[in-house]
Order: structure tokens, then C-alpha cells, then sequence
């Protein structure tokens, strides 16, 4: 089996699998009785193939419109460019309308009766147009940006008023919502509809119809009808309670679908910056837009500086595109690959192609996981042995009745009683096949996965791909940020080397610094900064940005400095933002008197070493000599030993010819100071470390600071060992293949590492050491590296979209012991999954074996129709809600990683499904053979009686059972189950439900209501299987360390 589901249900990967080996394996499943339960919650290959052919036509279309706009700047007056776009146009089905660009005046454009009516100069589809056209035309013709933001009724200063609600409503109805079209919630009806595809269903309501009727024409009504109707209400039981399940479990999808489309964007609305949803947005929105962000709607550029833009989501083109005054135009979708700016938009939701290409996209669903996969194939290969054992137990029951009748030879005359009695075998054989099938078991996949991702939105993770709970129980090793992730991100500027003196910032030292020091540093804290000092709706002072710029402008703002005078004495002409690779960030001002001025700011050693000179204690410029670099050393390696993160700020003051693409300078320049800045370790993270460490995953810190600073806060959480290695990105980017191979497993630090540093160290991890590696990453440079790992664990607080769209779970409180609990949880699902399946296969083993021995032996079998779906019940939708919801527990975490070589089917589960599985045979063996005499059955009823003993047995058997299926190998499996409510719960209505058809329903299900003592010896045989269940767990296994298949 394991060669065969390997070779077979292999190919599926937790993550990156192709459209090939997805449709490959459902084409390998040979025996499913409901393909549209079956194959629900698994990609829509149909909707991804129509999305592909959308998106390849947008590439194209998107493509030419860019090209034309290119050749129609160049040539804006010249009537050739517009033959040519035309024949374009025609030739590409480019959306662009001839007439604007022709170079039409205005008077050719006619603004629509309701759009004029509303105040507006422009309808929604030509201002839609300008950018997803790529039309400077068109744009002209509208009086440039500031034209269309005046005829779409907005401030390019103030953005949008929304004060006036008549006016608000209709701006929405005129140019629409930022909502895409998403498919209908299904009706619980629908459920009930696709649980009656069940094909084994089909033919049981078949044979109920023509046992009514026969049923009704040889001993008349109501007696006729009991067996008929029997199986009638069974079927309504079982497509009632499974479309329950699965309609429940479609509302947690749904709800999670929610959660994952919640982004916030910065806007300036009603002249204040705010966060907003990105679904709130409307055309005529001011939004700011930085490196990571993914741009919300369609629009056009108002301001910023070294804007990048990654097209290729929509066009298909690798090279990035920029974006300014002379090529404004943004499209929703594509994402901000460097640079910062303002945009104000001109079309969202359906209006756009993205929202088109996400309608379809939302229809594709999810990936199935690889234990999906792998069950599904466990499901055909058992399905495919039931389906024999059914029909060999169909011809084995029809040879005994025509032996039988040969026998009396009565073969000539067959009577209505003949016909029923070949009906119920036939019933028999098909519920075998039900019972037979385990459609369950990749079922119990998804409902496990609903539970679990449920559960962790209240723990604050937000799981994006289904795949990332399994394989989240398997990491062996976590790669995690230290900044947010393992320390609070609320950031402090706590001390700072001014002058070359060291100032502890709790007392006031804006007097200890000169006035041409105070006035470079507030210079150079407020204007080259990411982050904004405004004014709020509430009339507060609110300071935006990244935790440590927020920290600096604090600084500055206690120094005495002003945010705005400082910004408007200056005029920007370039800006470098801070990133990942250079670990720096810069502005080149024009100053007031009219010189020019470059300031730096960035990794303190890095800017360090690129200052010649310094502000000395008399606050004037000197040369940087030896011994000053060494005491700026000695401060910064002070500063980091005490956990604090530094960063040194610098200016150079540079020739007057310098535009806007002149690159700032490398080198040059003058030391201001250095800043050292507190960010405290996360309460509980040194706890979470040492239970992660108990569990056997390791813990290591990647992070782009100082490796002083690194080794300081990874001792305080218990990470860096005296064993463990901390080594810096340069050093480690230099290592030899055969160095890395030896350092790699011990490195617990690395400290200045690059995006790249930690691609590398995730790809070796995983493919030469065999890791399972979760990663955590914030910033757009850490895609490649989550999108490398097995786990990509964005930051919901301080992640970019950009980060969050490559991960497959995003913490929302930025919180490694967050992560930890995702760990938890993923074992929790790895597991609940083990115990569903080693309690099914227990009763598949059974029924099939029972039914199977008793035809052969006996001419009949034990257990009806509507009993064996009563059972069906049991094992698949109740067995499923009852293991597959269980809670994590602490001892889940005592336990060595499964990683990725570890089977799912264990030793340990072979041994309790054997064991359990000869007991159940053992003991109905023994009530067909014995049960008349031990319980001194006489009489014509007592056959039904003891059938009715033996399926009693059974179900108490397998009620006890799952019970014992709550732990595989600890022998207590009551601990902590009454905190399950959904557990017992389950197991109380089957108990109930089992009363109610034994006692009162004997005419529909075949049963006689029995005695007090029958009861008890009943349930006493299905209390033995849990003492029979503790011996079993202490047989020792050969193979305690492998696993036998799967």
C-alpha cells in the first residue's frame, strides 16, 4: 500500500503542486459514491483553467495598451499614432475608445445625464479608462491629474469629503463599491441535494421503492411498507445530519474567507489621514502607497518619489514599471515594489481588471492537502476491496437461497416473500459498499481543518492555505524575526551619542547639544523619514509610520523640533527608501539658502563606515581620525550589548547641478550621532522557546541587526545556546558548500542577513537537512524566503501585503508565542486526523468481516440494511465531529516532530485497529454461535432477538471505541474529556438514538426491544474493548521509531 499510494497520491505537495498532479489523482479514484461531497473542498481545476485564460488575455491586452502609451507620449499630436492605435486596438481588443485618441477636444466627450445630474463631469467608464488603458490622450483631454480629480468632485489635497450622505450614496451607485463578484452562500438545501448524490443512496432508495411496492402487494398496508420505509427514513437521517455537517463547515470556510480579505490602507479622506479598509474605498480616494503595499484600485499618480511598480500579476512582464508624473497610471493588483507615493482613484471593484480576474480566481478554491490526497487514495483502495466483499456477499447470499429452495424444491415458484428476501440482499450488498467506501476519511481532512482554523482566528493566526495546519504539526525548525516577532515592536529612543558624547535620554539633553548639532539632527530625523507627524479627526497629534521611525520622530518632537516647519523649509528632491538589501534609507534636500544637502540613515555600522567625518564635542565638523571611530564602535557595541537597536545618522552636503536622478552618494559623509533604541522582549516568548525546544523544534533568530544586539536579546529568550553558533550575513554569504554543511545545524543567529542570506538558509535547511522550516517575514524583500519555506509566517501588524500574499499564515498580533500555538494546533489536527482514521478503518475491518463470514457461513447476514447505515452514520459524519474537533492538549508538545519523512498510518495505529478488530470479531462470532444458548433464546422471534444482540454489541463496540480512539498510545483516554463539548455530545445522542431505534423503531429497523440483562451485557461488551484497549497499548512495538505504511 505504501508503494502503491506513494507512487499514486504522491505527487501533491503541501505547497507549489501543478495543475498536472492535481488532476491526476482524483482520475486514480476508482470507487466514489458522491463525487460532489468528495471532491468539495478541493481546487476547482475548471474555474483555474477559465482564470488562466483571463489572465493571459488581460497580460496581452495590458501589454499592448502599455506599448501604445508609450508611442502615443512620444507622438502625442501626430494623426499616424492614431491609425495605428487603432489598428491595435482592433487587432488586440485593447478597451480603448478611438475618438480619444485622436487627439479630441473636449466637446467630443458628452458627460451622461445621471453623472451631471450628480455633480460629476466624467462617467465612471471613461475615467475608468485613463488608467487601464494607459491613455495620455485621454488624460490630456480631462485637464491632466488635477482636471479628472476636480470632475470626479475630490481635493488632491484633502481627498474626499464624505460629510454629505445623499452625496456619498450616490458616488457609490454612479462608480460602484471596491467589492468583487463572489459566488453565492449555498443553501443548506443545496447540501441536502448533493448528500442525496450519494450513488450508494440512490440505489438504496431504488430497492426501498420496489420494496414498497412489493412489500405492499403481497401483505398489503401498513405491514408491507415497514421495510421499505425503514430504509427510507435511514437514508433521510443520514442525508439530513451529513448536510448539517457540511453546511456548518461551509460557514467556517466562508467566515475565514473573510478574515483573509481584511487590508487596511492609509487614505486622506475628509482632509485627515486615516486607515480604512480597502473595501471602503471609492473613486476620488487619496491613498498613500509604500514599498510592500498592494495597490487597491485602479488610479493615477499624484505624488512621490522612486515609485516601482511590479506589473506582472496582470501583464505577465518580469521588469518592474515606474511610476510618475510622465507615467501615472496604477493598476489594482499590481504591488509596490520600491518608493512611496500618493495615488487618487479612478476605478474599484468590478470596474477593474483585477476585480474581474479575482471573481474568477475566488471560484478556483484552495489546494486539497496532501492528506487529503493521501486519504482519498486510502479511501479507493478500501473501497475497492469493499466493492468486492459486497458483491462476493451478494452471490454467496443468493446461492444459499437457491440451494435453499432447490433443496425444498420449490426453484420453480418463486413467491413476493422470495423477491424481498434477494431486495434485502441486494440492500445489504450496497450498504456493504457504503459502509465499505471510508468517503470520510478526506472529509475529516477538511472538517479537522475548519475546527482548527477557526480556533486559531481566536488565537490570533489567520491561516491563508488549508495545506499549512498539517504541515505546521510536522516543523522541525523555526526561522523567526527578532523585531515584533520575539520583541514587543513598541519602540523607544532610551540613549543617543550626539557630539561624541553619550546622553541617557531620561533626563533632558536637548542643552547638552549644540545648536548647529540640534538643528542637522531635527533636519535629518524629520525630513528623511517614512513615517509623518499629523494631526488627527480627533484633533490629537498622532505620529504614522514604522515602529522605529515612530521612535525617532518621538526623539526628534522631544528635542523641541517641529515636523511640518522642518518639511516645508525644505523642498525634496529625491528619496531612497529603507530596505532590507542596502539597510539604509535617504534624502537629497534643496535648502532654503539654495545649496544641496544628502542625509543617510541606516545599520549604524554600515553608516559608519561610510563617514569620513564627524560633529565633535564642540559641536563642529572635524575629521573622522582612528581613535573617534573606535569610540563610536565602543558606543555602538555598548549600545547592542544592552539589547538596543542602534542607528547612525549622517548628511553630506553635495554640489548644486544635482537633479532628482542623481543616485545619493555611497560615501562622504559627516557623523550626526547615533541613536540607541529599546524595544523590549515579548513577555512569555522565553517560555515559548523552551517549549519549543521540548518539543524538538528548533528556534532560530534571522534578523538585519547588529549581531551584538542579536546574541543580547537571543540569550534573554533562550535561544542562543553555548553550543549554538551566531554568525553575520557577510560571513555567512563567504562560507564554502562544506563549511555550510557543517554550520548550518548549529547556527541559532545570524545577525546583518540579507533577504537572500535567509532564502539560503531556509532552502538548505530544507533540502540538504531534511527540515520542516516555518519562517516569519515582514517586509517585501522576505517573499522569496516565505515562499521558500514549508510554513510562511507573515506579520498581520507590521507584515507588507506583499509578505502576506506569499505566506500561508499570518500572525495577527505579530507574537511568536503565537507561532507556537499554530505549532500546537497543527500537531492537534495531525493527530485528531490519526484517531478518526484508526476508528473507521476499526469498523470497516469489522462490518466487512462480520457480513462477509456470516453469508458465507450462516446464508445471511446479521446486520440490515438500514442497521449498517445507522453504523455508516456512526463512523463517517459523528465518528468525524467527534475526533476530528478535538482540542490541542499540553502533551502534544512533549512529543519529537513527526518532519518530513514521517509515515501517517503508525505502528502503534496497526495495533490497536488489529487488536480492536479481533476482539469485535471475536465476540459477535461468539453471539451468532453461542447467543441463543447463553441467553436461552426459544422461539420464532429469536432469531430477530439475537440479530438484534449482536448489532447492540456492535454499536456499543464501536461507541467504546472512540472512546479508546482519543489517545493512541496513553492509556487514560478520559483525561479531559468532558471539556470537549462537541465529544460528548456526540457519543450522548448516539447512546440515545441507539435506545430509541433498539426499543421503539424494531419495525423499521429490523430489531426486538430487549431486556434489562441484554442491555447490560450489551454495553459491558462494548465496555471491554477499553480494557482490552490498555493491554493492546502495552505491547511493545518492533518498529517504535518508523512507521509500517502510508
Amino acid at each position: 500500500m505504501e508503494t502503491y499510494l506513494n507512487d499514486k497520491f504522491g505527487e501533491v505537495k503541501p505547497k507549489h503542486s501543478s495543475g498536472e498532479s492535481l488532476k491526476r489523482w482524483r482520475t486514480l479514484c476508482g470507487v466514489v459514491k458522491n463525487p460532489k461531497r468528495r471532491f468539495r473542498f478541493t481546487a476547482n481545476m475548471a474555474k483555474r483553467d477559465e482564470a488562466a485564460a483571463m489572465r493571459r488575455s488581460n497580460q496581452e491586452t495590458l501589454r499592448v495598451a502599455v506599448l501604445v502609451s508609450k508611442a502615443a507620449f512620444q507622438f502625442l499630436q501626430g494623426r499616424f499614432w492614431y491609425y495605428f492605435k487603432v489598428f491595435i486596438c482592433l487587432s488586440h481588443n485593447v478597451c480603448f475608445h478611438a475618438k480619444s485618441s485622436a487627439g479630441a477636444q473636449p466637446d467630443d466627450y458628452t458627460v451622461p445625464d445621471e453623472f451631471k445630474a450628480a455633480g460629476f463631469d466624467i462617467c465612471a467608464e471613461e475615467v475608468g479608462c485613463i488608467a487601464e488603458g494607459h491613455d495620455p490622450k485621454r488624460l490630456k483631454l480631462h485637464g491632466g491629474v488635477d482636471g479628472v480629480a476636480k470632475k470626479i468632485k475630490t481635493s488632491t489635497t484633502d481627498g474626499l469629503c464624505t460629510e454629505n450622505n445623499h452625496e456619498l450614496t450616490r458616488r457609490q451607485e454612479l462608480f460602484g463599491l471596491n467589492k468583487f463578484t463572489e459566488a453565492a452562500q449555498r443553501s443548506f438545501w443545496l447540501f441536502v441535494w448533493e448528500a442525496l448524490q450519494d450513488m450508494t443512496l440512490m440505489v438504496l432508495g431504488a430497492c426501498a421503492f420496489v420494496s414498497l411496492i412489493v412489500g405492499i402487494a403481497t401483505e398489503g398496508w401498513p405491514k408491507g411498507a415497514h421495510d421499505g420505509l425503514g430504509i427510507v427514513a435511514s437514508i433521510l437521517l443520514v442525508v439530513f445530519v451529513t448536510a448539517t455537517s457540511d453546511y456548518r463547515q461551509s460557514l467556517q470556510f466562508k467566515d475565514l474567507d473573510k478574515e483573509k480579505k481584511k487590508i487596511s490602507i492609509q487614505v486622506t479622506r475628509n482632509a485627515y489621514r486615516q486607515k480604512l479598509s480597502i473595501y471602503e474605498l471609492l473613486v476620488g480616494d487619496i491613498v498613500h502607497l509604500a514599498i510592500g503595499d498592494q495597490v487597491p484600485a485602479d488610479g493615477v499618480f499624484l505624488s512621490g518619489f522612486a515609485v516601482s511598480i511590479d506589473e506582472s500579476s496582470l501583464t505577465g512582464e518580469s521588469e518592474p514599471v515606474m511610476v510618475s508624473s510622465e507615467n501615472p497610471y496604477l493598476l489594482s493588483g499590481t504591488k509596490v515594489q520600491d518608493g512611496s507615493c500618493k495615488m487618487i482613484v479612478t476605478a474599484v471593484g468590478m470596474r477593474t481588471q483585477w476585480g474581474k480576474l479575482m471573481a474568477t480566481l475566488s471560484e478556483g478554491g484552495d489546494n486539497e492537502t496532501p492528506l487529503q490526497v493521501k486519504l482519498n487514495g486510502v479511501a479507493t483502495v478500501i473501497g475497492k476491496i469493499g466493492l468486492f466483499f459486497a458483491m462476493v456477499t451478494f452471490a454467496v447470499l443468493v446461492q444459499k437461497l437457491v440451494a435453499r429452495k432447490i433443496a425444498e424444491q420449490t426453484h420453480w415458484s418463486w413467491s413476493g416473500d422470495d423477491a424481498l428476501e434477494l431486495l434485502e440482499y441486494f440492500a445489504i450488498a450496497v450498504t456493504i459498499v457504503a459502509v465499505a467506501v471510508p468517503e470520510g476519511l478526506p472529509l475529516a481532512v477538511t472538517l479537522s481543518l475548519a475546527f482548527a482554523m477557526k480556533k486559531m482566528m481566536n488565537d490570533k493566526a489567520l491561516v491563508r492555505h488549508l495545506a499549512a495546519c498539517e504541515t505546521m504539526g510536522s516543523a522541525t525548525t523555526i526561522c523567526s524575526d527578532k523585531t515584533g516577532t520575539l520583541t514587543t515592536n513598541r519602540m523607544t529612543v532610551v540613549e543617543a551619542c550626539i557630539c561624541m558624547k553619550t546622553m541617557d535620554l531620561s533626563k533632558q539633553v536637548a542643552t547638552e547639544i549644540s545648536d548647529y548639532a540640534l538643528k542637522l539632527l531635527l533636519q535629518s530625523i524629520f525630513t528623511n523619514t517614512g513615517g509623518e507627524v499629523v494631526i488627527n479627526q480627533h484633533g490629537s497629534r498622532e505620529i504614522l509610520g514604522t515602529p522605529t521611525e515612530t521612535a525617532i520622530l518621538e526623539f526628534g518632537l522631544s528635542l523641541g523640533g517641529d515636523f511640518n516647519s522642518e518639511r516645508q523649509a525644505c523642498k525634496i528632491l529625491r528619496v531612497e527608501p529603507f530596505n532590507s538589501t542596502k539597510k539604509r534609507m535617504g534624502v537629497v534636500l534643496k535648502l532654503p539658502e539654495g545649496s544641496t544637502r544628502a542625509h543617510c540613515k541606516g545599520a549604524s555600522e554600515i553608516i559608519l563606515a561610510a563617514c569620513d567625518k564627524m560633529i565633535n564635542t564642540y559641536g563642529e565638523v572635524a575629521n573622522l581620525d582612528e581613535s573617534s571611530v573606535n569610540h563610536l564602535k565602543t558606543v555602538i557595541d555598548k549600545f547592542a550589548s544592552k539589547a538596543l537597536r542602534t542607528l547612525c545618522l549622517a548628511y553630506i552636503d553635495l554640489k548644486n547641478d544635482v537633479s532628482a536622478d542623481t543616485p545619493i552618494p555611497s560615501d562622504g559623509y559627516t557623523c550626526i550621532g547615533i541613536v540607541g533604541i529599546k524595544d523590549p522582549v515579548r513577555p512569555g516568548v522565553k517560555e515559548s522557546v523552551a517549549l519549543c525546544r521540548a518539543a524538538g523544534i528548533t528556534v532560530r533568530m534571522v534578523t538585519g541587526d547588529n549581531i551584538n544586539t542579536a546574541k543580547a536579546i537571543a540569550k534573554e529568550c533562550g535561544i542562543l545556546t553555548d553550543d549554538g553558533i551566531a554568525i553575520e550575513g557577510p560571513n555567512f554569504r563567504e562560507k564554502s558548500l562544506d563549511e555550510l554543511y557543517r554550520i548550518i545545524p548549529k547556527i541559532q543567529v545570524m545577525a546583518r542577513s540579507s533577504p537572500l542570506d535567509k532564502h539560503t538558509l531556509v532552502k538548505h535547511l530544507r533540502t540538504t537537512f531534511g527540515e520542516v522550516v516555518a519562517v516569519t517575514g515582514d517586509g517585501t524583500n522576505d517573499a522569496p524566503a516565505l515562499h521558500e519555506a514549508d510554513i510562511g509566517l507573515a506579520m498581520g501588524i507590521a507584515g507588507t501585503e506583499v509578505a502576506k500574499e506569499s505566506a500561508d499564515v499570518i500572525i495577527l498580533d505579530d507574537n511568536f508565542s503565537t507561532i507556537v500555538t499554530i505549532a500546537k494546533w497543527g500537531r492537534s489536527v495531525y493527530v485528531n486526523i490519526q484517531k478518526f482514521v484508526q476508528f473507521q478503518l476499526t469498523v470497516n475491518v469489522v462490518a466487512l468481516i462480520v457480513n462477509f463470514t456470516s453469508a458465507c457461513l450462516t446464508g445471511s447476514a446479521p446486520l440490515t440494511a438500514v442497521q449498517l447505515l445507522w453504523v455508516n452514520m456512526i463512523m463517517d459524519t459523528l465518528g468525524a465531529l467527534a475526533l476530528a474537533t478535538e482540542p490541542p492538549n499540553d502533551e502534544l508538545m512533549k512529543r519529537p516532530p513527526v518532519g518530513r519523512t514521517g509515515n501517517f498510518i503508525s505502528n502503534a495505529m496497526w495495533r490497536n485497529i488489529l487488536g480492536q478488530s479481533l476482539y469485535q470479531f471475536l465476540i459477535i462470532w461468539l453471539l451468532q454461535s453461542k447467543g441463543k444458548s447463553f441467553f436461552g433464546l426459544r422461539g420464532d422471534d429469536s432469531d430477530l432477538i439475537l440479530n438484534t444482540l449482536i448489532f447492540n454489541a456492535f454499536v456499543f463496540c464501536q461507541l467504546f471505541n472512540e472512546i479508546n480512539s482519543r489517545e493512541m498510545e496513553k492509556e487514560d483516554v478520559v483525561d479531559g474529556i468532558w471539556d470537549n463539548n462537541v465529544f460528548v455530545s456526540v457519543i450522548s445522542a448516539t447512546f440515545i438514538f441507539q435506545v430509541i431505534i433498539v426499543e421503539y423503531l424494531g419495525t423499521f429497523a429490523n430489531t426486538s426491544p430487549l431486556t434489562i440483562v441484554q442491555w447490560f451485557v450489551s454495553i459491558v461488551i462494548g465496555y471491554l474493548s477499553m480494557p482490552i484497549a490498555v493491554y493492546l497499548k502495552r505491547i511493545p512495538l518492533l518498529f517504535s521509531q518508523k512507521d509500517l505504511v502510508l
